[in-house]
């Protein structure tokens, strides 16, 4: 079992950055690859970003790549996502997910309640 919990949401102005943690709880947190996911109002969970077990892979949405972060620190039980030149349109709920490493949501065993990050324009 893998309890969760995402913090470091919060309103930005467009352009800004935010950094957003991932705390596991457990000692199995190392065995697992991480996602970020999120979800504006009114549209389905998407895919941000991913990084297998050991850090040494990556992986990122189109639409984030180049601007957005992925991170871990097995020894901390923590990923990390940074978000630079933020727009509006990555406004949403991000949650962070325990499980295999994919881009796809149902592969993830585990979820975190979510944090919101609202970027103004």
């Amino acid at each position: 079992q893998v309890q969760l919990a995402e913090s470091g949401g919060g309103l930005v102005q467009a352009g800004g950055s935010l950094s957003l943690s991932c705390a596991a709880s457990g000692r199995t947190f190392s065995a697992y690859a991480m996602g970020w996911f999120r979800q504006a109002p009114g549209k389905e969970r998407e895919f941000v970003a991913a990084i297998s077990s050991s850090g040494g892979s990556t992986t990122y949405a189109d639409a984030v790549k180049g601007r957005f972060t992925i991170s871990r620190d097995n020894a901390k039980n923590t990923v990390y996502l940074q978000m630079n030149s933020l727009k509006p349109e990555d406004t949403a709920v991000y949650s962070c997910a325990a499980g295999r490493f994919a881009v796809v949501t149902s592969i993830y065993r585990y979820w975190g309640q979510g944090t919101q990050v609202t970027v103004s324009a």
